[in-house]
């Protein structure tokens, strides 16, 4: 009789940052509250936006960022548009 082996993790130690950013790929997007500088060191093509502002991030499970906003509303709409569950990171 030929015994069953799981593939992929075995244990909570063995999970890696890959396997958790694949766990929501193309499903789950996190959204954050960010300063206009953290954005333009996150996205290469925000260069332009003016430093000191806050403004609303979301990003992939696996943290590529998707869009900004300075309202919190067109962000989940946007993630709504394209079928993400949105989870909010402080």
């Amino acid at each position: 009789m030929t015994q069953f082996q799981p593939s992929g993790p075995q244990s909570p130690s063995d999970v890696t940052q890959v396997d958790l950013a694949a766990i929501g790929e193309g499903h789950l997007a996190y959204l954050r509250r960010m300063s206009s500088d953290d954005i333009r060191a996150r996205f290469p093509s925000a260069q332009s936006i003016r430093p000191g502002l806050k403004l609303w991030a979301l990003f992939s499970a696996d943290g590529t960022p998707l869009a900004v906003s300075d309202d919190r509303g067109s962000i989940l709409a946007s993630a709504t548009e394209n079928e993400l569950m949105t989870v909010s990171l402080h």
